[in-house]
Parts: structure tokens; sequence; C-alpha cells
């Protein structure tokens, strides 16, 4: 059986394969790099992390980025697991996850040690799949991680050991869900709910991913990027992408 950490490493090093072949890509991904920037406090004290880097590129956009992931290679800073993070309390500005959120089996145990390191007022960034209509089509049909659309998400974990999973986790909806609905919102009562936002990126579906092959030519990425801003007016239709910011509330500790 291959384990979580093989699973995702695997899938890191052929991400990388294509990001060298994609140029399309990379200018995409750029896009998406200044949207998670933009969302970061830098006016915070504390270290700005990024959990599950993957192939470290937000370094394109946040030079001091410390970049993390639950293995080494050599582009990643320092190896870290979302449920006990080396950091000490209220030593974290920003945390960002990018494309991670949806690996995470037990959110509530992840949120709650998010919180332990966060400072005041600190902010974690996340960057998800969004379940618009072409969401669900492009990541029900082709992507090869589930949606999970209808199944149970469990909050907390129940004994600690069970974190060392011998299963890969993804749920591809679980952002939506937990955000984009008032069913869980008792849950997120220690946070601030800075921005919840679904857009549109049809360019980033029609290129493929890193996985499957791209439908257009390089030089039609500005036509596609330029439809992505007009189809944000129906997230409900062509959300694909799900941008949440979510802010550790003044009063709240981390015991």
């Amino acid at each position: 059986m291959t384990l979580p950490e093989e699973q995702h490493n695997i899938e890191i090093h052929e991400n990388l394969k294509s990001w060298k072949k994609k140029p399309v890509l990379q200018k995409i991904y750029l896009s998406f790099y200044n949207s998670i920037a933009s969302y970061v406090n830098q006016e915070i004290k504390g270290e700005i992390v990024e959990l599950g880097s993957g192939i470290g590129n937000l370094k394109m956009v946040l030079p001091k980025v410390i970049c993390t992931d639950i293995f080494k290679n050599p582009w990643i800073d320092q190896v870290e697991n979302a449920y006990s993070l080396s950091f000490k309390d209220e030593s974290v500005s920003n945390l960002i996850l990018f494309d991670v959120f949806h690996h995470l089996k037990y959110p509530g145990t992840a949120l709650k040690e998010f919180q332990r390191a966060l400072n005041k007022n600190g902010r974690v960034v996340i960057f998800e799949p969004a379940l618009g209509l072409l969401g669900y089509i492009a990541y029900g049909l082709i992507h090869h991680e589930p949606i999970a659309r209808f199944k149970k998400i469990l909050w907390f974990v129940n004994n600690k050991s069970d974190l060392v999973d011998s299963e890969y986790y993804a749920a591809q909806g679980n952002a939506t869900r937990i955000f984009c609905s008032s069913k869980y919102k008792d849950l997120l009562s220690d946070w601030n709910i800075i921005k919840v936002k679904k857009i549109s990126s049809l360019s980033y579906i029609l290129s493929g991913g890193y996985s499957k092959k791209q439908l257009y030519p390089n030089k039609f990425l500005p036509v596609f990027m330029f439809f992505d801003k007009m189809l944000n007016i129906l997230p409900i239709i062509f959300a694909t992408r799900l941008i949440v910011v979510i802010e550790k509330k003044e009063n709240t500790t981390s015991s």
C-alpha cells in the first residue's frame, strides 16, 4: 500500500515535470499566487508560512514565505504537519494553504492548531476547488480526486493516533461545503470570516492543469482569462476556484 506521503510526493514530482513544460500553467498560477498575496496581512508580526507548498512556487510573489510540506524536497524550507506545527505560540502572521485544505481529513483539528500558532488577528488564506456547476463537472468527472460531496466531514480527530493515516485523503468539495453554507458556522466561531469568494477559471480548466492535455494554444490565454472575468458574474454556474480568508479573533486563546 502506498502511504499518503509517498503518494503525495509522487504527485509533486509529476507536477514539477508538467510545470516546466507548460508556460500557460505558469502564468495561470502566477495570477492565483497574486490573488493569494493580496489577502496576506503583512502588517502582523510573525512568519508567513505556506503549508503543503508543492513545488514551492509561491515564492514568486512572496519571497519571504516559509515553504513547508510533509516531506523533504530541495525547494522546501522545512517539514511541517498541519496537525502539529513546530512554530511557537503566536509566532505566525499568515498561514497559506493552496489546494491543501481538501487533504485535511480533520479540518477542525488543523484549525485548532492554526489558532495556536497564529498571532493575534493572524490569517489563514485558503485557495481551493469551488463547486460551481462547471467546477462540479470538471472536478467530478475529470480530476482523479473525489469531490466527496455527501460524505461526512470528520471535524475533530477522536484518537490522535488516527492522524497518522494509512490512506491518502482527498475531498475536493470540503471547502465549498464548510465555508459556503451556514451548516458549519458554529464550528468556525473562533474565526472572523474576512472573505469567501468563488471565481471562474475556465482558463485553468482548459489548460488541463498538471495532469491533463492543454486544450487551447498558448496565445489564446489572454482571451480565456478575459472570459474568466466576465464569467465571474455567475459563480453558481462558472465558479471553479474558491478563495477563503479567515482571521483569528482577538479574544481567542490557544488552549
